[in-house]
This record gives C-alpha cells, sequence and structure tokens, in this order.
C-alpha cells in the first residue's frame, strides 16, 4: 500500500494536482509511521507482523520483514539488526530460508523462494549492506545453476539448506520452469 500511495503521490505531481498528490504523500507517511510503530520488534530487531487483536507480535519470522527495506521505507538504524538476523538465521548454503519454521509446507523452511530472495538481497543492498547482500545473491545464484546443471530446469522453490537435493518440498510437487526464478536470475546476474 505504501508504494501505491508513492507511486499515486508521484503521478498526481505529474499530472499537476497538488491537492491529490499530497493526499497521496500524506497517507503513505502514515503508513511508513504506521509500520514504524507497529511492525518493527524492538527485541528481535524484525519487522514482524502485528497481531491488532492480540495488541502483539505473531512471533512468525520470516523473509516478510525486509519488505520494508526493498520499499525504501524501514528506518536506517534498523538495517543493522535486520542484517544480523538474517545473516545468523535465515543464511543458508543456498541463499535465504523463507521463514525459520520447518513446517512441511512450501513458503517455510528449507525452502527459498526467487522473489523472497531478491528482495532481501535489494533490500540489503539499498540500505549499505552490500557484502552481505552479494553473500546472498552467490549463494542463490550458484543453487540455481546447479539444479539447471543437473536437471535443466528452472524451478519455483529450491531447497536452500539441503545441497543434495534438486528442489524445495511442500505441499505439492516441485513446479518446472517458473517464470519468477527466471526472472530473478536474470536480475540478480545483472546486479553482480
Amino acid at each position: 500500500m505504501y508504494h501505491l500511495e508513492k507511486c499515486l503521490e508521484k503521478g498526481y505531481e505529474l499530472a499537476g494536482n497538488a491537492e491529490l498528490a499530497a493526499t497521496y504523500a500524506k497517507k503513505a507517511q502514515e503508513r511508513q509511521e504506521a509500520i514504524w510503530s507497529y511492525c518493527w520488534d524492538e527485541e528481535k530487531e524484525f519487522y514482524q507482523d502485528y497481531d491488532f487483536i492480540a495488541e502483539e507480535y505473531t512471533d512468525v519470522l520470516s523473509l516478510a520483514g525486509m519488505y520494508p527495506f526493498f520499499f525504501g521505507l524501514a528506518q536506517k538504524s534498523h538495517i543493522e539488526g535486520a542484517a544480523s538476523t538474517l545473516e545468523s538465521d535465515f543464511l543458508k548454503a543456498g541463499g535465504l530460508v523463507s521463514t525459520l519454521y520447518e513446517t512441511g509446507q512450501q513458503w517455510d523452511a528449507p525452502n527459498g523462494w526467487a522473489p523472497l530472495q531478491y528482495l532481501s538481497i535489494k533490500g540489503l543492498s539499498d540500505y549499505g549492506k552490500k557484502e552481505l547482500a552479494m553473500t546472498i545473491m552467490e549463494r542463490w545464484l550458484a543453487l540455481n545453476q546447479r539444479v539447471y546443471k543437473n536437471t535443466g530446469k528452472m524451478v519455483e522453490k529450491y531447497n536452500v539448506v539441503d545441497m543434495t537435493l534438486e528442489a524445495g518440498g511442500g505441499e505439492y510437487p516441485t513446479v518446472e520452469g517458473f517464470g519468477w526464478s527466471n526472472g530473478v536470475y536474470r536480475k540478480l546476474e545483472e546486479m553482480k
């Protein structure tokens, strides 16, 4: 929503509608402040989902916590804690696990998903953590290359923990030739 509000602000500025541009600028600023207030967990130093009914964090650490960095709305001071958490908890031999939980579900460990790799790498890089971003990128690209060399296929998700496996698991068979894996691979190759 923040990104959409910023796009609308810019669009209205370009169209010469200062009133609507200001409206969307205000909405984006309010959303950014709410994300800082409700989603940044000072104790875990990571962005989390906030349960408004229970009035507490969900305590589900996932790469979704990197979206604020990807969209440039995170506080600069938050990158140190988030980068430390990524490096110590999420980073594996083949890239980043999507969550820290092994549930057998496709979006959880040991799986890594291309879009979440990309937004984490870009967010880290944009906030000055280029060395960690490059480490993640190199591991992810190497995993993609190894699986492609062995199978002739790109897949939708990869097991980033066990390098002896060709792909990630989950509640349905891995889909081959997945577009976002191809697109992220190409984008990351361009970023090297």
